[in-house]
């Protein structure tokens, strides 16, 4: 029987799309790794507030709007970065993107960073030294450099085997592929 290919996620916890592509990832992928990638390296405009509205509504998911840029996320995706250092990255990312997606909560809020921490088994002190070490940051820099490099053109990313699949709405062919048999899935 042949094996499954790896799949990541590639996020960042300052867009609505990583909100919406991880609701379905987490169910979609077993065993799926989650690495954390800085969206503002890929230098792409955001599409407008509406685009998120209708996927949201067309996914039947609850979509609100907490003010999140890549300055106030950055703690959130170091404490994210420390969560999938240790395993830990799904139950994180989905804590914190309903806390700011549903919930409407500023991720750079200590207490808002705890309660996500929380949902993923984090320790609070290890987790507050996390959101304030900016060494953390270029290793995310890094990784969105390399998807760049690789053809990805926005966040968040899927990656099947050695496939790209760049933004939420190519969720599902990211899944389809993962599907198929490995002599299918290379072309």
């Amino acid at each position: 029987m042949a094996r499954a290919p790896r799949a990541t996620f590639y996020f960042d916890l300052s867009s609505p799309f990583t909100y919406l592509a991880a609701e379905r990832v987490d169910r979609l992928f077993p065993n799926l790794v989650w690495r954390p990638a800085l969206e503002e390296v890929l230098q792409v405009p955001q599409p407008p507030a509406h685009v998120a509205e209708d996927r949201a509504h067309a996914l039947g998911l609850p979509l609100v709007w907490p003010d999140l840029g890549p300055a106030s996320v950055r703690p959130a995706m170091r404490v994210a970065a420390l969560a999938a250092e240790q395993g830990r990255a799904a139950p994180f990312v989905l804590a914190a993107t309903r806390l700011a997606f549903c919930g409407g909560f500023e991720l750079d809020h200590p207490e808002v960073l705890a309660e996500a921490a929380a949902a993923a088994n984090l320790g609070l002190e290890d987790c507050l030294r996390a959101a304030g070490d900016i060494g953390r940051d270029g290793a995310m820099e890094e990784t969105a450099r390399r998807l760049l490099a690789h053809g990805a053109d926005r966040l968040p990313v899927t990656r099947v085997g050695r496939r790209l699949f760049a933004g939420e709405d190519r969720v599902s062919e990211a899944a389809a592929a993962a599907t198929m048999p490995a002599a299918r899935r290379a072309v």
